[in-house]
């Protein structure tokens, strides 16, 4: 829990690899932190990242593990390429094949997301 808790304080009071003049204060909420928590709260966002954490994956291999649209996954695959956290490759072969992986700033997210993952074990019960 100690573990938790110290990757959320750095991410939320912006502490992480950050020069202390750049640092947030604990008294006000840190622009990183907020922009953070803007993306992963968006909906699929953190179960792409979740399924990405295992490697490599073709587009249509996520469409059919998550109850998304093709549509609605195109755009958080580009929001998540914006924010540098996934890379996708284009490999020129008929059919064209379209993967994605995540980057290093991607995988960053392992803990966070293993983290949320355990809480949820723990805390979330879900009704049948």
């Amino acid at each position: 829990m100690i573990r938790i808790n110290n990757i959320s304080n750095r991410i939320l009071y912006g502490v992480n690899k950050m020069e202390k003049s750049e640092s947030c204060q604990q008294s006000e909420l840190c622009p990183k932190f907020e922009s953070a928590m803007q993306l992963l709260g968006k909906r699929w966002v953190g179960l792409i990242i979740s399924q990405l954490l295992s490697g490599m994956s073709r587009f249509s291999e996520i469409e059919a593990s998550l109850p998304i649209s093709g549509r609605i996954l195109s755009e958080r695959f580009k929001e998540l390429e914006e924010a540098g956290l996934v890379k996708r490759e284009v490999f020129a072969e008929v059919p064209v094949r379209i993967e994605y992986r995540l980057t290093k700033r991607g995988r960053a997210m392992e803990p966070i997301i293993k983290a949320v993952q355990e809480w949820a074990s723990n805390e979330i019960n879900v009704a049948e």
